[in-house]
Order: C-alpha cells, then structure tokens, then sequence
C-alpha cells in the first residue's frame, strides 16, 4: 500500500507508473460477518450498536472482471445504508449478496461470508478489466453507487428500472469503506479538481439522490418559485437538497432538530427554517395512532413562513414519523418525493389528503448515471458544495456509523482510507480559494 499512496502524492506520477504498481493481494475494509447476522435479534433498532458488529479486516484483493474499475479508495463517507447493513436491517444484506450470485459467475464473487461495506469513494484507478475505455490507471476518480448490468431493455429509458440495478456497497461486495474497491466503469466520474480526498468522497450517493429527488424529470421537477419542505436540512441528504433548491429558485423550508442546525440552513442561504424539537411537534399520540392535530399546526407554523402559502413539494426521507404530516402539509396538486425510511418503512397517512386533492406520491431511488454526471458536474463548479462536518479514519468507522445512526452529526461523515492526512488530494487551488468559504461552512460549525 505505502508504493500506492507513494505514487498518488507524487506530483509526477503517470498512467504508466500506476499501471506498473503490484496491486496487493489484501487490504483493509469495514465489514460485516455473515455468520453474525442474527446478533442483535429482539433489540430495537436504537439498540442495535453497529460498532459491535462492523470489523476492520484484511480481506483478498478481488481482480477486475469485464467493464470493471479497481480502485485505490482515499477516502469513503458514511451513508444511512451503512447503517442498516450493520444493524442487519430491514434484512441482513448477505441476502442480497446471495441473489447477487445467482446472476452469474460475476455476481457469485460478491457471495462471501464477509460484506466489504461503503457506497461513496475517492481515490485513483489502479487496474481496468477487459472491455474499459474511457478510465485508464492513475485517473483520480470519484464514484456513485448504482450497479447495472443493462442486459435488459427495461433499464434502457432509465438505468434505474434496470431489473438487475443494486446499490454498490449495499446490494454489491467491495464497497468503498476500504483500501481497495471494485466498480463498474460506468460508475466512474472525474474527481473535483478543487476538493480535498475527504470532501471529494462525500457527496456522491446524497448530492446524486438529492438531484433525481428535486430536480429531474424522474423525481419532483422543481420549478423557480416552488416551496419545497425539506425534512432533516441540515444532514447529510437534505443540506444537498437545501442547496439545490436555493440554487434553482425554489423556497426552501429547512426542517431540523436543533438550533445549531437552524443555523446551519440560514448559513446556506435558506430563511424558512423549522427547529421541531423547539416546536415539540408530535406527529404520533402513540406508537400506533397518527395526530392530525399536529400535522395542522404543521401545517400553519409552514404558512407562516411563506406568506400563506402550502408547499408545492416534500422532499421526504424520515418515512414513518413524518410521512403523515407530509401528506397533509402538501397544496393541492402537490408531489411528496420519498426516498428511504429512516424512521421505519411502514407508512401511514390520511388518504383523503391525498386522492381529494389530487397530490402525487413519488418514489424515487439513488439516480442514473446521467444524474449522478449531472450532479458531480455542479460539484466540480462549484455552484453546489460538499457538507462535509467531521472525518474519522478508517479504524474508527465503526464509531462513524454509529454517531450517524444516532444523529450527532450535521452534513456528512467521512472517512480516511489511504490518504494519510486530510486536506489532501486539490489540484486547483484557485477554484478552491474562490469557495472555500462555502467547503468548510460544516466543518466549522462543527469545531
């Protein structure tokens, strides 16, 4: 590892010199164990400690098939699939290894009794498989995380319908929490020239998400002059979604759990901002039963911030504690867009909100890879930033995955995998001169 890391600080270090590297035959990577997948049965979710089931393990190096990418991973972040993959929830992801494996030879690799965990890398290319064209050894790259095979039509309109679409890290062995990983090419997209290993990492599967969720025609398709009610704003999917609204002329209305977030959101640029802890909005009477009382003073608390006007578009994720409120809130001929269900999977909410006012319920999941282009692209710009807060190394991903399970964290978490230090890994420092501010406004909040 250490030629590796040698070559990638080296200033003069060519495609050639990376192809030449020995690839190792191991490496370190955050994993789950297969045969401990029953560890936490009859806990709830809150008491399902992932630093009790993630280990830091050397693993073999697996060898690039055709159309695929090895990768050495400088940095990684922590998304909320992480954590279900360590609390083994809604079910233990070696399942979707094994049906991974009945798609053929290929996928029969991922099926192992360890799971390689992580879908979100910087690093640079180290070794292309048969058939790859565009990436070549020493290319610093970032990835998403969608997996397709494309051997179907149906995922040819868009590669999400693709029935053989998983996310990589998740659904997929040889996730980005490592030295090393495996990728499809066609995940690949050029690393932002201004941003450090670590900021670099971390917005690959939220700023992809956050930009089919509002922007594209597959998800809500913001307008200029939409109210947009963002739930968790200042986390690591909604201070994406936060800024794309700014940046695309909507209204954002920031919902978060403190005030040092809500001043997270106005320091973005958002001046609607919702603290529901100081609110104490309680969406439910009881585990069972949903309070429309609250969703009306929701609601009204909401109008007042926009001068009497309903939101146009939910951007929800939370799932179960809020999707009731979401529903209501909604104007007339509005659209929810839900991703995820961090709070639990199984919805409720007062259908007559929705059919009688004609409101549409869009799901939508991660992005294409002409998404995922589009939104890397606004990064490398600089028009939208990475909401990078704190950075652990990989040692201590356990501990990462945790403070995100337990929200104790704002924007998102990253992680060192080879880089030896943070602040590593810009080549334009002018770009970076000119943002900074906006780079390190998580950071700072967070110190």
């Amino acid at each position: 590892m250490k030629e590796i890391i040698s070559a990638v600080l080296s200033d003069d270090a060519a495609s050639e010199d990376f192809a030449a590297l020995p690839v190792p035959d191991s490496y370190r990577g955050a994993l789950t164990l297969k045969e401990e997948a029953g560890m936490f049965e009859g806990l709830a979710s809150p008491d399902k400690d992932p630093e009790k089931s993630l280990h830091i393990s050397e693993v073999p190096t697996p060898s690039p098939c055709a159309g695929e990418v090895l990768i050495a991973v400088m940095a990684s972040a922590i998304n909320y699939n992480t954590v279900w993959s360590a609390i083994f929830e809604p079910l233990p992801t070696f399942a979707f290894l094994k049906r991974y494996a009945k798609a053929g030879p290929e996928g029969a690799r991922h099926d192992l009794p360890y799971h390689v965990v992580g879908s979100d890398l910087s690093g640079v290319v180290l070794r292309t498989g048969p058939g790859v064209r565009r990436w070549k050894p020493g290319d610093r790259v970032v990835a998403h995380c969608l997996s397709v095979e494309l051997e179907s039509s149906d995922g040819h309109n868009d590669t999400m319908l693709d029935p053989e679409q998983r996310i990589w890290g998740f659904e997929t062995n040889f996730g980005g929490l490592a030295e090393i990983a495996l990728v499809k090419s066609n995940q690949l997209m050029p690393k932002p020239a201004h941003l450090t290993w670590e900021e670099a990492a971390c917005s690959g599967l939220v700023n992809s998400t956050a930009y089919r969720q509002l922007v594209s025609r597959n998800g809500a398709g913001m307008k200029q002059g939409d109210n947009v009610l963002i739930w968790g704003a200042s986390g690591g999917l909604g201070s994406y979604a936060t800024q794309f609204a700014l940046h695309g002329g909507a209204n954002p209305v920031c919902v978060v759990s403190s005030d040092a977030k809500a001043e997270l959101c106005r320091s973005m640029g958002a001046e609607a901002v919702i603290d529901r802890s100081a609110e104490d909005f309680r969406f439910w009477s009881d585990e069972r039963t949903p309070n429309p009382e609250e969703w009306k003073r929701f609601g009204k608390g909401i109008r007042e911030l926009t001068g009497g006007e309903d939101v146009d578009i939910v951007f929800e994720h939370p799932g179960r504690e809020t999707f009731g409120a979401s529903v209501y809130v909604t104007r007339k001929g509005g659209t929810i867009v839900t991703c995820a269900s961090t709070s639990g999977y199984t919805h409720e909410y007062d259908n007559r909100y929705l059919w009688m006012q004609l409101k549409r319920i869009i799901g939508s999941h991660f992005a294409n890879y002409r998404e995922a282009w589009e939104a890397n692209r606004l990064i490398a710009k600089g028009k939208i930033h990475p909401t990078l807060s704190t950075v652990f190394p990989l040692t201590q991903t356990p501990a990462a995955v945790r403070r995100v399970q337990e929200n104790r964290h704002s924007g998102k978490v990253g992680v060192l995998c080879l880089a030896p230090a943070e602040g590593l890994g810009v080549q334009d420092t002018q770009a970076r001169a000119r943002h900074l501010p906006f780079i390190n406004r998580f950071r700072e909040a967070a110190e």
